[in-house]
C-alpha cells in the first residue's frame, strides 16, 4: 500500500491513495528541475513574478476546493482552512509585488572611491523542499514563492498524508503557466529524499518538520556541503507580566493555544504568568480553553496517541490536569497542565494539540528564566501594559520571534524562524528570499 494516502482523521476512513514514486520517477523529477534551472534563471524577473502572482490568484479562485481538501487530509476546521488558502495567496502576491526591489543590484560605497562595486543576487539553482502536514498550502507558499521569484527551480516533497493538496498545488503551477521543471511535486520515500539531498544537482534544501527529520536531512546535506533552512518544533512561551484587562489576555492565550487545533509550531504552549495574576489566569484560562475547542480532530489517530502518552506521563509524574474528557480516536480533549516541574519529562517537550502548560513566575527575571529554559527557540508572546518592560523582556528572550500584546500577527512581510532546536534560517519577508540567492560581488576597478 502506498504511504501517500488521505485518511479522514474524523472517521479513520482512507479516502484515497497515491502511488509512491519509483526510483526512476524521482530521477526524472531531479533531471527536470535541473534541466529547467538555466532557462528559468535567465527568465526576466518581471516574467517570473507574473507567474508567481498567477499562482496566488488561482489559490483565491479555487479556495473552496482547496480548503475542503485539507479538511479531509488533516482535519483543519473549515474556516481556518479557508484562511490558510487566503494567507498563501497573499504570500505569492507579496513576492510578486516586491520581486524587482528585493533582487535589484545593491551598490557598495567604496572606501577608496575608485571604480564601482555592486552585489548582484542570482539564483542558487534547483532546491528541494520537504513540507509538513499542518499547513499544507502555507508551508509550500513561503518556500516556493520567494525562491521561484528569485529564479530557483523547486522539487517539492510533501507530507505523506497530504497527497491531494500536493497534487492540487502542482495543478495550480501547471495552470498558471510555469514551464516544465520549474516546480515539480514528487511522492518520494525518505530514502529517495536522502538520495535527492545528496544529488549534486540539488543546490539547497528547506525542511519544515520534526527535529528528527531536520537532523537527518541536515546530516546528509552537511556531508554534501549543501545549505539547509530548517524550521522545526517550538514550545513557545506566552508571558503574562501585567495587565489591566485579564479577560482580553486570556482570550488571546486561548487563541494562541487553539490555532490549528493546537498543531502549530509557533502556537503558545507554555503560559508563564506573574504571581499577582496567576490564580485568576488559571481559573479563567482553564474555563475558556476547555469550552473553546472547535470540535475538530487532530491530524491523525497517531498524533492523538502521541499527545495522550505525553499528558499521561506528566500526570503520572505529579502534574495536575484539568480536561474535558477522554480521547476518542483522533479527537483530543482540551486540557491544562499545572504543577509541571523541570524534573518532569514533559517540561522540555512540545505538546502538539490543545493542551497547555501553565507556570507561575515570581518576578520578571523568573519569567524570562522559565521562558528560556527549553531546548526550543521559535516564537514567543509577551503581554504587559509596561512598554519599557515589553521591550526589555523581548530583548532577553532566546527566540527567533517576539509578539508583544497580540497573537495571530504573522504576515507575509515578517520573517519567520527560530534558534536552538527550533532550527535556523528564515522564511517570509525579505529575509526569506535571501536564503537561497548568491550574493555575487561585481567589482569594477576601471
Amino acid at each position: 500500500m502506498s504511504q501517500y494516502a488521505v485518511t479522514d482523521p474524523a472517521t479513520g476512513e482512507v479516502l484515497g491513495t497515491w502511488p509512491t514514486a519509483t526510483d526512476e520517477q524521482v530521477a526524472e523529477a531531479i533531471a527536470a528541475v535541473a534541466d529547467a534551472s538555466p532557462v528559468w534563471a535567465r527568465t526576466p524577473v518581471p516574467e517570473r513574478a507574473a507567474l508567481v502572482r498567477r499562482v496566488g490568484e488561482l489559490h483565491v479562485e479555487r479556495q473552496d476546493e482547496l480548503a475542503a481538501i485539507i479538511v479531509r487530509e488533516m482535519g483543519k476546521p473549515l474556516e481556518e482552512a479557508v484562511g490558510e488558502v487566503e494567507f498563501s495567496a497573499s504570500i505569492y502576491a507579496y513576492y510578486a509585488d516586491h520581486a524587482e526591489q528585493f533582487l535589484a543590484d545593491e551598490p557598495i560605497d567604496l572606501l577608496d572611491g575608485t571604480g564601482s562595486a555592486v552585489v548582484r543576487r542570482s539564483p542558487y539553482g534547483p532546491l528541494l523542499g520537504i513540507m509538513p502536514w499542518n499547513f499544507p498550502y502555507y508551508q509550500v507558499a513561503r518556500f516556493a514563492g520567494p525562491n521561484l521569484v528569485a529564479g530557483n527551480t523547486i522539487l517539492l516533497k510533501h507530507a505523506p498524508q497530504c497527497p491531494e493538496s500536493a497534487s492540487a498545488i502542482q495543478k495550480i503551477y501547471d495552470d498558471a503557466g510555469f514551464p516544465p521543471g520549474a516546480y515539480v511535486n514528487v511522492f518520494a520515500t525518505n530514502e529517495q529524499v536522502a538520495d535527492a539531498v545528496a544529488d549534486p544537482r540539488v543546490r539547497g534544501v528547506s525542511l519544515t518538520g520534526s527535529e528528527r527529520a531536520g537532523a537527518a536531512v541536515a546530516e546528509v546535506a552537511g556531508r554534501n556541503l549543501k545549505k539547509v533552512v530548517l524550521e522545526l518544533g517550538g514550545s513557545d512561551p506566552f508571558l503574562v507580566l501585567g495587565t489591566d484587562d485579564l479577560d482580553a489576555v486570556v482570550d488571546a492565550a486561548v487563541a494562541a493555544r487553539l490555532d490549528n487545533t493546537g498543531q502549530a509550531c509557533n502556537a503558545g504552549k507554555r503560559f508563564i504568568v506573574a504571581s499577582p495574576h496567576y490564580a485568576a489566569f488559571v481559573e479563567k484560562f482553564t474555563e475558556r480553553l476547555l469550552g473553546g475547542t472547535t470540535g475538530a480532530p487532530l491530524s491523525s489517530q497517531a498524533a492523538a496517541e502521541t499527545l495522550a502518552r505525553q499528558v499521561d506521563a506528566a500526570v503520572a509524574e505529579g502534574a495536575s490536569l484539568s480536561s474535558t474528557g477522554d480521547r476518542q480516536g483522533a479527537f483530543f480533549p482540551a486540557g491544562v497542565l499545572t504543577g509541571v516541574t523541570p524534573d518532569h519529562e514533559v517540561y522540555g517537550q512540545e505538546l502538539f494539540g490543545p493542551v497547555a502548560m501553565v507556570f507561575e513566575a515570581t518576578s520578571e527575571d523568573d519569567a524570562v528564566r522559565i521562558a528560556n529554559d527549553t531546548p526550543y527557540g521559535l516564537g514567543s508572546y509577551v503581554f504587559t501594559d509596561d512598554a519599557e518592560q515589553a521591550q526589555r523582556v523581548a530583548d532577553r528572550l532566546d527566540v527567533g520571534m517576539v509578539f508583544i500584546n497580540g497573537v495571530g500577527a504573522e504576515g507575509a512581510e515578517l520573517p519567520f524562524g527560530g534558534v536552538k532546536r527550533s532550527g535556523f534560517g528564515r522564511e517570509l519577508g525579505r529575509y526569506g528570499m535571501e536564503e537561497f540567492v548568491n550574493k555575487k560581488l561585481i567589482r569594477t576597478v576601471a
